[in-house]
C-alpha cells in the first residue's frame, strides 16, 4: 500500500460524538431516525433537529448514504450509512464495502477534508470485526488514491480489542 495513502489514515478508540472533523459517519437503520450503538449516541449528542432533518429525507438502502448537518456535535455533517445485517453470504461484503464508497464520495461532493467512520455493521448487525476492518480501510484506500479533497480519515473504536484489530491490519499493509 501506498504510504501517502496510509498516512492519511489513523486509529482512535472513544466516543464519535466527541470528535472535531468535518464529518463523522452514522452506522443508521434503513429509517434514519434513530436507534441504538453509535446511531443513538449520534443522535443524542445532536440533538432534536437531527431527527427532525432525517425525517425529511425519508430513509436510505442498505450500502446507500444521506448526508445532513451536525447540529449540537463538533463535526458540521453527519453523513448516514446503512450497512449490511451479516448473513455470511458475499452480498454483505459488497454492501459493506458500498457503505465507505458512498459516504466517501458524499464527503467528497461537500468538500469534507476529515472524516470520522465507526466500526460499520460490527454491533448489533454481527459484523465479524476482522473482516469488516479489511473491507473498510481497503475500500477506503482505493479511494482515497482517487480523491484530492479528503486530507484525514479517523476509524474509531468503541473498544480497544476492535481498535487492535484495525492498527494490526494497518501495519500489515504497511509492509506490503
Amino acid at each position: 500500500m501506498e504510504k501517502e495513502i496510509l498516512e492519511k489514515i489513523e486509529i482512535q478508540q472513544g466516543d464519535i460524538t466527541k470528535l472535531t472533523v468535518d464529518a463523522i459517519v452514522n452506522a443508521a437503520n434503513k429509517t434514519l431516525l434513530g436507534g441504538g450503538g453509535v446511531d443513538g449516541a449520534i443522535h443524542r449528542a445532536a440533538g432534536p433537529k437531527l431527527l427532525e432533518e432525517c425525517k425529511t429525507i425519508g430513509g436510505c438502502p442498505t450500502g446507500g448514504a444521506a448526508i445532513t448537518k451536525g447540529y449540537h456535535l463538533p463535526a458540521q455533517y453527519v453523513i448516514h450509512t446503512v450497512g449490511p445485517v451479516y448473513s455470511g453470504s458475499p452480498k454483505d461484503a459488497e454492501l459493506l464495502a458500498m457503505c465507505y464508497q458512498n459516504s466517501l464520495k458524499l464527503a467528497e461532493k461537500y468538500g469534507v477534508k476529515t472524516i470520522a467512520f465507526p466500526a460499520i455493521s460490527c454491533g448489533v448487525y454481527g459484523y465479524p470485526i476482522e473482516d469488516a476492518c479489511k473491507i473498510a480501510v481497503d475500500t477506503t484506500c482505493r479511494l482515497l488514491s482517487e480523491m484530492e479533497s479528503i486530507e484525514k480519515v479517523i476509524f474509531i473504536l468503541f473498544s480497544a480489542k476492535a481498535g487492535n484489530v484495525y492498527l494490526e491490519y494497518l501495519k500489515e499493509l504497511g509492509t506490503k
